[in-house]
Order: structure tokens, then sequence, then C-alpha cells
């Protein structure tokens, strides 16, 4: 049972000669479509200086991979000992978001990050995320509740965005009232990621950061008069323990796990919604079949996060002057452009790359995905987001087996960060039987 990827045209933007790749990222026929171009890369070696980024990208799936666990690369060039940046030079209408980015464990290397890391994956806890499994179904359940049997839904705004925002809201012990805030304020700081961002971009994020730590800074103080059982509660109980986390750090871990807790998780749902409709409809497969035992839907979930992640662009420098293959030598500070996506289809990790096959894991021997990067960065809400994806996608083709697709949709001019827009989908008849509670 497989599928082919839907179009195999390069960009008119793409060229690919002497060791150097030209290619605009808003493209439209590339951000539509990424994977020809990464093929492109990754035949000629998976190595290439892109103007664009101002570094080599990487597209091998070895290198990538070896790369996110290589201590000689780091997300940033440290300032200091403390493994801190540096964002002294930073312009000033930025100076709210850098002020988060510096307490943040995406811009922190050891030992500030392993201390930090440390801190949250003791709040983080797995038998937190293990008890979230019938809130997710209820979530879910009550969004297709929503859908009208037989009008055209908004998929992203009516099902993939709410679910995410308000679980790792209530999991914070953020106010679920507060989600259209917090949706807001993650979709503008986000925008700072996005090459090719203007000013009023730039503006946007730091108006939302400031917002965003203001909102924060009262329900930290709330928490430490009335703590609860939330991560918030639980990171003011080790601040408290001898100083090892102070409230900028606080604030900063909790805006990063309510932007990354939510923002690739509402596309990934979208972007595996769309995989198995399509492999479904090639293949005369009822959708929900790749969920039929436990096995079997993890393994689904994990295909869907190799054949269409997200995160396309993980960014390291090299701390230390580097050799890679191809004659590529790296001084300190020299950046790389990991593409998590390129490498999750490298023929030489995964046979037939561009086909979805929804039981390629249950091979325990197959390549492990870069879709959550490796190393120290790799990402801690992992466990949550795959719990996530495979409740909402059971929830969804058992309540909705006939759902469908429409052909108007379309991928955002969002290259890196790589989502549906506006996804519509049509539900059919809804299952609307009694259901028992979630345990």
């Amino acid at each position: 049972m497989t599928l082919s990827s839907p179009t195999t045209a390069l960009p008119a933007s793409f060229r690919l000669e002497g060791g150097r790749l030209c290619l605009d990222p808003r493209d439209p026929t590339f951000f539509e479509n990424p994977y020809p171009a990464y093929a492109a890369l990754v035949e000629t070696g998976g190595i290439a200086f892109w103007d664009r980024l101002g570094g080599h990208a990487v597209a091998r799936h070895d290198l990538v991979s070896s790369i996110l666990k290589d201590r000689r690369f780091g997300r940033i060039v440290p300032n200091d000992a403390e493994g801190r940046p540096d964002f002294s030079q930073k312009p000033e209408h930025l100076r709210a978001f850098y002020a988060l980015e510096a307490h943040s464990l995406l811009e922190l290397e050891p030992p500030t990050h392993t201390r930090l890391r440390a801190l949250l994956t003791k709040a983080f806890v797995s038998r937190r995320i293990e008890r979230l499994a019938p809130q997710i179904a209820a979530i879910a359940d009550a969004l297709v509740d929503d859908f009208a049997d037989g009008d055209t839904v908004d998929f992203i705004a009516a099902f993939a965005s709410p679910l995410p925002v308000r679980v790792i809201a209530d999991l914070i012990g953020v106010p679920a009232s507060a989600s259209h805030l917090l949706l807001d304020w993650s979709h503008r700081i986000v925008g700072m990621y996005t090459p090719g961002r203007t000013a009023e971009v730039e503006r946007a994020a730091d108006r939302a950061a400031e917002e965003f730590a203001a909102f924060l800074r009262e329900i930290v103080e709330e928490k430490r008069k009335k703590p609860a059982d939330d991560l918030i509660s639980a990171l003011i109980a080790a601040e408290t323990e001898g100083g090892k986390l102070d409230r900028d750090e606080l604030i900063s871990l909790v805006v990063l796990l309510l932007n990354a807790g939510h923002e690739a998780t509402v596309h990934q749902i979208g972007n595996g919604v769309k995989a198995i409709l399509a492999w479904s409809a090639a293949t005369g497969t009822p959708p929900a079949s790749p969920f039929a035992s436990e096995a079997a839907a993890e393994a689904a979930i994990e295909e869907t996060l190799r054949f269409d992640p997200p995160l396309h662009l993980f960014e390291r420098y090299a701390l230390a002057p580097v050799e890679l293959p191809g004659g590529v030598t790296l001084a300190r500070g020299d950046k790389v452009a990991l593409l998590l996506a390129a490498a999750n289809r490298d023929p030489a990790a995964y046979a037939e790359p561009d086909r979805f096959l929804p039981d390629r894991f249950l091979d325990r021997s197959a390549k492990t995905v870069t879709s959550f990067g490796g190393g120290i960065h790799f990402c801690i809400g992992a466990p949550l987001a795959r719990l996530e994806l495979r409740i909402a996608l059971e929830r969804l083709f058992a309540r909705c087996p006939h759902v469908q697709m429409t052909a108007r949709t379309r991928y955002r001019d969002s290259w890196h960060f790589h989502g549906l827009e506006r996804p519509e989908v049509i539900p059919g008849p809804v299952d609307r039987r009694p259901r028992q509670p979630p345990s």
C-alpha cells in the first residue's frame, strides 16, 4: 500500500552547482512541495552552501543525525562560560523578544542549558503526559461534535489548532479561556523564524513577547500563592530550591513550552491527515485502518512524522573547526542548516522514501526520524506530541470515517514551518452515538 508524492517539479529558482545552492524559500513551487529540491541536493552529496541561509545546507540523514548529536556544534556560539548568547547588539525594537530568547533553552548551551533542561525534565515527568490521554480524547471528540454533517470545515481552525493549545495550556497551568491570546502571541513570535521577515513582523513579535511575558508574570504570582498540579507550580518549586531557577528563566521556559507545545503539533496534525487521506484514496483503504492496534497506530504516526513533518530546518553553529564530507571546512561560528525533512526522505536511510507506508515503522530496525532533532536539544515534548497526534487522528477517523480534504488545500508560505493554510475538510456523516466518558 503506497502513495507517491504528488509532483516532482523543481522550483524555478533552484540552481545547484559548484557546491552552492541558489533557492528562494518563498518560491511557491518550493514551499508547496520542497521534496524534489531536497532529493536533488541529496543526489549530489547532500551538502551545499545555501546563499539565502548564509550557511551550508545538510540533507543527508547520516550527516543531519550526526551533527545534531555532535558537541562540536551548538544552537549558538556561547558568549561566556555559562553557555549564554550575546544579544547586546540586537536592535531596540526587538528588546522584549530577545529578553525572552536570552533565557530560552533553544538559545543556550551547557552548563546553563544542562541546568534548565534538568529542571524542566523533572517537572515534565512521563506520568504527567500519560495521564493526559483521556483528556486529549475528550477534547478531540468535543471538537468533532461541533462538525456539521456535510459542511466544509476549516480543519486547522476547527480541530488541529484548538486541540494542542488546550492540552498544553492545561498541562502548564494557564486558563483555557486565554487560548486565543496564546495562539495570537505564539503566531506572532514564530514569525521571527521566517526567512526574509519584515520589520512589521519583527515589531509584532516584540509586542507579543512583551504581552506574553507580562501575562505569565501575573500567572506565576498567582501560582506562588496557590500552587496547583501543573508545570508552572512545579517550576516555581524548583525556583525556590536554592536559587536554581530565576523568574526570567521560568518565564522563558513557559513561553517556549507554550509555543513549541502546540505550534508544530498543529501542523503535524494537518499534514498527517492530508497524507493518510491521500494514501486512503489511492489504495481504497479506510483511513482508520492504520489505527487498528496500538503498535500499528504508533507506526503510522511515526510515518507521518517522517513523510511530511512541520519543522524542516534546525540551525547549528560550529564551536570549533570542523571538516565535513565533500571537502567542506567550517570555522568556529560557521552555520549549518540541517534540513530535517530532507533527511527523512534520504533513500540511503529509507527505501522508497517518497512513498507513504503506514506500516514502515513496524520494522523496529527502521532509522529514527530527525523530526524532533537530536542530542542535547532533542525536543523534550516529543512524547506529548506523539500522544496528541495518535489520539487526534484516531478519534477523527473513527468519528468521521468518510472524511475528505478538498482540492483547494494549499501549504502556507512558511517553508521552514511547513503546514497547511486553511485546509478544508468535508467530515461526511459524523458518528454521534453516545460514547463512554474517558476514564
